[in-house]
């Protein structure tokens, strides 16, 4: 890879070329988001391994060059493009660094590869014929050299002079083939008539995190001991080692501000509350303040910056729910009225989402004619809670806001903080969701929750991995939240909440669970065939036992240790699937590049009845030869199989685990001890 100048100026609408060179096509260049409107997205460490079509009339030989560079530096990086065959060219960068790269595509018909590789054809036999070429081609390197340096320069006038005199005819043929010569003229190759991609394409590289995380979501002023009335950012500290041990390392919070007092909901979303009910923590604002203030009950600032730096030094981030919209008693209420929509007899229209009322929700205005002091104010709510040392932010409904304000302010903040991640909580249309990606959110809720079928689950994270959204497109796969409470986990028990943590976990790289209802499998609805969970956590307190023995603790702590301990997991795009003749039963691996760590996973989708089946193993996808005996280790239960060939057989009962997740193992030694196994 040669560091260069950058000394390529834009190409013409048409060239022209003094030299009789002709201008190459660059087609079909891949990754690309919307023709580079959009970034790709990566983490440092990561490939971008890019593309093209490129192609020139002729069969003259072309230099294609693939050339990268930090957002805002002069200098170019440039690595050659490898040949794939059909015209088809590929080459590839590391990204190391957070932040903004680009990267673009040059070509040119190359006189002196299209010489050599002629050259090179020649019979040795016809004297003349070679050294007539030999004529062409010291003209080439004799020009080569007015563009070189004066070292550079003095070799290739050198070299020249020996290729046009009449020395010994092998060694001025070793000489014009030789690597010197090659490397010469690739340094100072003649690109004046180069077809170079403009503008460049964009990268942007966030944190690992934003490609790898385990979530857990829990309501702080829950977090109090049985009987202690509303939790503190304390008790939350007190909880985080063992959220450490369960292995999440984002602890996802609920609006943590004050909550508003008039049209407050009560328990189960009635419209009249008790005197003592707490209300939503999504009706933001009161007296006490808004946005950029904290629940008095929960304590002070300093207590959460205190929260924060304990929840960093257990490998925890702590993530902020930023939710735009007001309680009516919030102080932009009175301070920026014409933030807020009016009905028609003169009120503040309160959300809705018909027959669902909100009435003690007040969305904002975005079509006001301040709008611009509204997004500066909504900026400065995110760079309040980056100040205080949060990095990650989950946004409530950030479809219902305007495109053009996401893309302006996750922009401004990450061009300032590149080390900020936002979730986007967005259950509305395809496109729309994918908008929002395209604009910056660096993860992306999905469907997950509603594809319980093999085939559902299979077509859906076919299209998640394996299609060209994928380049932008972070999934975060999600079986409860406190709005979610799906059909599959309130009729499947147990098992079916233990089955969706595994298909989360070891689907998608990144996932989350509304942690403590899932934990204890807490499963009954407000009412039939609603997805709202009776005694909903959002309007009132819940204080729990954790540890109870029928609870999911161990089994969360060993899948999250599966996670963490094998790379394979923490990746999504090495996701294949695998054939097995019983629909109930879903199989599917994720490989690491040396195929070194491969992990299978087989999973019982039916919650109630045990299932047994044959799978057929794409071996080559799990880097293990045909006939091979190897090792499948259940890192749930910490069995181990001997398998041999491509087809194995499996069964799975719910009620004591509905899935495996293997750990494979090639035969090293012997097949009569285990301890053999790499």
């Amino acid at each position: 890879m040669a560091r260069v100048q950058a000394q390529y100026a834009a190409p013409r609408a048409s060239l022209e070329v003094d030299n009789g060179l002709r201008p190459v096509v660059i087609e079909n260049v891949k990754p690309r988001v919307d023709h580079g409107r959009f970034a790709i997205k990566r983490t440092p460490g990561e490939t971008v391994v890019v593309e093209a079509d490129i192609f020139a009339d002729g069969h003259d030989q072309l230099r294609c060059l693939l050339r990268h560079r930090r957002a805002g530096a002069r200098d170019w990086f440039e690595t050659s493009m490898t040949a794939l065959g059909n015209d088809r060219w590929r080459a590839g960068f590391i990204v190391t660094e957070l932040g903004r790269y680009e990267y673009q595509v040059t070509a040119w018909v190359d006189a002196f590869l299209s010489w050599r590789h002629d050259f090179v054809r020649r019979s040795t036999a016809d004297e003349a014929d070679i050294a007539l070429a030999l004529q062409t081609g010291a003209a080439l390197v004799q020009d080569a050299a007015k563009r070189a340096a004066a070292t550079a320069a003095k070799r290739l006038r050198e070299i020249a002079r020996v290729l046009a005199a009449n020395g010994k005819l092998s060694a001025r043929r070793e000489l014009a083939l030789g690597d010197e010569l090659a490397l010469l003229m690739q340094a100072h190759a003649d690109c004046r008539s180069a077809t170079t991609l403009e503008p460049p394409l964009p990268v942007i590289v966030e944190p690992e995190r934003a490609r790898f995380s385990s979530w857990y979501e829990m309501f702080p002023r829950s977090c109090g001991p049985p009987g202690s009335g509303h939790g503190t950012f304390s008790d939350c500290e007190a909880l985080l080692p063992r959220i450490a041990a369960l292995g999440f390392d984002v602890l996802y919070f609920p609006p943590i501000h004050p909550i508003g007092r008039v049209k407050r909901k009560g328990r189960n979303n009635t419209l009249v509350p008790a005197a003592d009910d707490p209300g939503s923590p999504w009706a933001i604002g009161a007296e006490e303040g808004g946005h950029k203030a904290i629940h008095p009950a929960l304590g002070t600032l300093d207590d959460f910056r205190r929260l924060v730096a304990a929840a960093r030094k257990l490998g925890i981030d702590i993530a902020l729910d930023i939710a735009l919209q007001c309680a009516p008693d919030h102080p932009y209420v009175k301070e920026h009225p014409e933030w807020f929509r009016r009905r028609a007899d003169g009120s503040i229209q309160y959300a809705e989402n018909p027959p669902k009322k909100y009435e003690d929700i007040y969305p904002f205005n975005f079509a006001t004619s301040t709008a611009t002091a509204l997004w500066e104010e909504i900026k400065g709510i995110f760079d309040y809670w980056i100040a205080q040392g949060v990095h990650v932010f989950r946004v409530d409904n950030p479809h219902t806001k305007p495109f053009a304000l996401w893309e302006w302010l996750i922009g401004e903040i990450k061009r300032d903080h590149p080390q900020v991640i936002f979730l986007s909580e967005a259950f509305t249309r395809p496109r729309v969701m994918h908008r929002l990606a395209k604009l910056g959110f660096s993860q992306s809720y999905t469907y997950f929750a509603w594809r319980n079928t093999k085939a559902e689950l299979t077509d859906y994270f076919t299209e998640l991995t394996a299609t060209d959204s994928r380049e932008y497109f972070r999934p975060n796969a999600w079986p409860n939240t406190p709005d979610i409470l799906t059909e599959y986990m309130q009729f499947g028990g147990r098992p079916a909440f233990m089955t969706r943590l595994v298909l989360a976990a070891t689907l998608c790289a990144n996932y989350g669970i509304y942690g403590p209802a899932f934990e204890l499998c807490e499963n009954r609805p407000r009412e039939p065939h609603s997805e709202e969970y009776l005694d909903s956590e959002k309007y009132e307190i819940h204080h729990r036992d954790l540890d109870r023995p029928d609870g999911l603790r161990d089994f969360i702590a060993r899948v999250n240790a599966a996670r963490h301990a094998n790379a394979a997991l923490q990746f999504d795009w090495n996701l294949r699937f695998h054939a097995v003749d019983n629909d109930q039963l879903i199989c599917y691996s994720k490989t690491t590049a040396d195929r070194a760590g491969s992990m299978l996973m087989v999973v019982n989708l039916d919650p109630h009845h045990m299932q047994s089946g044959w799978v057929d193993l794409n071996l080559a996808e799990l880097g293990i030869d045909a006939g091979e005996v190897f090792q499948a280790h259940d890192l749930l239960s910490d069995a181990r199989y001997l398998w041999r060939g491509p087809r194995n057989y499996v069964e799975l009962n719910p009620q004591i685990c509905p899935a495996h997740v293997l750990r494979l193992r090639r035969h090293a030694h012997t097949e009569r001890d285990f301890d053999y196994f790499a």
